[in-house]
């Protein structure tokens, strides 16, 4: 199976794939050095089935169905809650395969104000996180996907916060805000879904081509 990792980090999740699968796996991300990932992989002796690249989520290099499967681990918040973006990911999967996305999220939506426990910590940029109900109903709505599993991990709180304090011990604002929390809204989310096979994607627009032609402003 060929796999694309979306948004890998520092591809262990790439590495794990190929080590206990067998899979190849493709382990793409934006922010992370290539450089890095590719030695990462020949230290883990896996250089002949994980294939780091460097790309932006909504620009990847890939032909049309050239993936068995996409993962994405704690990354698929920063740019998938675009109405339009699982139209153009689906693109790269061939039909009936699968598009798996775990990460953190929410237990239940936010409705209101934030609650008072987690304001210290509450920035902009967590208004994407959203509840596995809210990521179900994202996805069907396109009708693009069969949803397999929609569901929030048991415990998921207690898991962010371990991975806190292993690797982010100095980030007291979030650290105090789950320990408040306790999983009553911070938790982990997974979603899986099937591409139908009977649905034609939406043609992704890059540019509209155009010629100039010189006219009179006024008539």
């Amino acid at each position: 199976m060929r796999v694309l990792d979306l948004g890998c980090g520092r591809a262990a999740s790439s590495i794990f794939l190929r080590r206990e699968f067998g899979l190849q796996v493709w382990a793409t991300d934006l922010w992370f050095s290539v450089s890095e990932n590719i030695q990462r992989i020949r230290d883990a002796g896996f250089e002949d089935g994980v294939f780091p690249i460097h790309a932006d989520a909504r620009s990847l290099p890939f032909a049309t169905e050239f993936f068995d499967a996409v993962v994405s681990i704690d990354s698929y918040c920063y740019y998938g809650t675009d109405d339009l973006y699982l139209n153009y990911l689906a693109r790269f999967v061939k039909p009936e395969g699968q598009i798996g996305i775990a990460g953190a999220g929410l237990v239940q939506e936010i409705e209101g104000p934030i609650p008072e426990h987690l304001r210290r910590c509450w920035t902009p940029e967590l208004s994407s996180l959203h509840s596995a109900a809210w990521w179900r109903r994202h996805w069907e709505r396109t009708g693009i996907m069969d949803i397999d599993i929609a569901d929030t991990m048991p415990d998921g709180w207690q898991r962010w916060l371990e991975w806190h304090q292993l690797i982010a011990p100095d980030n007291e604002l979030e650290i105090s805000a789950l320990e408040a929390d306790r999983g009553s809204f911070l938790g982990y989310v997974r979603l899986v879904g099937r591409r139908r096979g009977q649905t034609d994607l939406a043609d992704h627009i890059m540019s509209v081509p155009a010629q100039y032609t010189k006219k009179p402003l006024l008539r």
